[in-house]
């Protein structure tokens, strides 16, 4: 009786067994495709990149918050908010007209000075003459007469200079302080006044930004840099990277960061880039040419993809990646040209044989 009951026992189990083998064949002979997006696996470039950590600033390599050297009244401004200027022009004049009296007077004393001098050491320059110390003396005093004379002029050409506030560099006009008539004073020693004019050079542009420290230690003078700007999405401009800050910025609730400075290569003449635009920074630490490739956001943790077969059905496929960035992932093996892999490993339902509906997605 007992043996009955066990050989029934058995029966029952193997029937179970069955059912649950028929039910998992028939749902997987009968089962809803599941549709996924893919990409096809193609050659190209892949890049390794360093990207900063927030947005970054565009800079000019050359800016001068001018300032006057002495008070006065400002008599005369030459240039107003955005004009461009070449180095050397008068963009402000406080009122001199006492000054130039006195460049005048100190011309006309240095014309005489010569004159005298002239006449004192006539007789020195004559093919027949009798030197005598006297006549020596007379030309000497006179030579230092001169001397006093051409100082006095400096000395006053410098004073009118210091009411005059030229370019130091061809730029453009930023910023104005001042207008004709208001009384200008320079800066008191550890007091920051406005100054009476900012002057930009926008030839020459830069981006600093801050890059992990993680990540600095990778980086190298001369690094080809890609630079894209939040006012121009859709460009992408070159750079070189010039400057990487010899110390760690360390801030409150941030990570640490490095400062890198990369100059711009010639900006495209269509586009007017302005100081101070945010810029994201891209440096590329390593780049290769036609090698295969994947879209870095089909990759799973572990290096792992999803492939669709020929049967249309899925497969787990272990690979080994090379150099990658948030875009492309470099395939050294474990893929072939041509394979589909599933663009979005993240979704639901994904699993080893289940059949699937592709929609491409090539990029």
């Amino acid at each position: 009786m007992k043996k009955i009951n066990l050989n029934k026992k058995w029966l029952v189990i193997l029937v179970v067994i069955l059912l649950v083998a028929g039910l998992v064949t028939y749902k997987r002979l009968h089962q809803e495709p599941l549709v996924v997006k893919t990409v096809t696996i193609d050659q190209g470039m892949v890049e390794a990149t360093v990207s900063n950590t927030k947005a970054g600033t565009v800079k000019a390599c050359r800016r001068s918050k001018l300032s006057m050297r002495g008070g006065g009244v400002v008599d005369k401004l030459l240039v107003k908010k955005g004009d461009h200027v070449k180095q050397g022009q008068l963009l402000l004049e406080l009122w001199n007209r006492d000054r130039k009296t006195n460049l005048s007077q100190a011309d006309a004393n240095l014309e005489a000075s010569i004159v005298e001098t002239r006449k004192a050491c006539v007789n020195e320059n004559s093919t027949v003459h009798i030197s005598t110390t006297v006549e020596k003396s007379a030309c000497e005093l006179a030579h230092a007469h001169q001397q006093v004379a051409e100082d006095v002029k400096r000395d006053v050409e410098t004073m009118l200079d210091n009411t005059q506030l030229r370019a130091p560099f061809a730029g453009v006009v930023a910023e104005i302080n001042g207008e004709v008539g208001e009384y200008v004073t320079p800066s008191p020693p550890g007091v920051l006044t406005p100054p009476a004019v900012d002057l930009i050079d926008d030839s020459c542009l830069y981006v600093t930004a801050p890059i992990d420290e993680v990540d600095a230690g990778q980086l190298k003078l001369g690094m080809n840099v890609d630079v894209t700007l939040d006012a121009f999405r859709d460009r992408t401009f070159g750079a070189k990277l010039t400057r990487i800050a010899p110390y760690v910025v360390d801030l409150e609730k941030q990570a640490r960061t490095v400062d890198i400075d990369v100059r711009l290569n010639n900006p495209p003449a269509d586009v007017k880039l302005l100081i101070g635009y945010s810029a994201d920074t891209t440096v590329v630490l390593d780049k290769k040419p036609n090698v295969l490739r994947v879209p870095t956001e089909a990759l799973m943790t572990g290096n792992f993809v999803w492939v669709v077969n020929a049967q249309n059905k899925l497969e787990k496929h272990a690979v080994k990646i090379g150099i990658g960035n948030w875009t492309y992932t470099e395939i050294l093996s474990g893929l072939a040209l041509g394979d589909v892999v599933v663009r979005t490993p993240d979704q639901v339902g994904l699993e080893p044989d289940h059949l699937v509906t592709v929609q491409t997605d090539q990029p």
